[in-house]
């Protein structure tokens, strides 16, 4: 069972994991149609790879290097996944505050679908690697600081 407690292991991936969601969102950043309109997306995806580090990859650590780097690809997923919703709920709100739905239900349903359109600057290059390298060296990093201090 894992433990709810700080550890070495929790922080070590807190960290690396901000700098995968750092370098993860320049390349995602660097596909967008204007560049200029990512707004916060780096500082952002920064903060989101800080919890999802602790969260997923931080109890993860303790079974071995090999359990760690799939586990480190896993979390850089995830980490993806919810810096790309968060991209869609902060244009959903923006939206939402100039009045472009009729209820409720479309601002959430828009969502999805800008969750959808957004998706293919994750098929870069830049974005595919870093969630691979970034994911297995962040990976191996909370393994080796989970094993050296306990």
């Amino acid at each position: 069972m894992a433990s709810s407690l700080p550890t070495a292991s929790k922080l070590m991936a807190a960290l690396c994991f901000a700098v995968v969601g750092w370098i993860m969102a320049n390349y995602y950043a660097m596909n967008m149609p204007d560049a200029s309109a990512a707004g916060p997306i780096r500082e952002g995806a920064a903060v989101i790879g800080l919890f999802v580090g602790w969260a997923v990859m931080g109890p993860s650590a303790g079974k071995g290097y090999v359990e760690a780097a799939g586990a480190g690809i896993k979390t850089a997923f995830v980490l993806a996944v919810v810096a790309l919703f968060m991209l869609a709920l902060r244009e959903m709100l923006q939206n939402s505050v100039k009045m472009r739905y009729e209820g409720a239900l479309d601002a959430i349903l828009d969502v999805f679908q800008v969750m959808a359109q957004r998706s293919h600057g994750l098929l870069s290059l830049g974005v595919f690697g870093t969630i691979l390298v970034g994911g297995i060296a962040a990976g191996l990093l909370t393994e080796n600081a989970g094993r050296r201090w306990k």
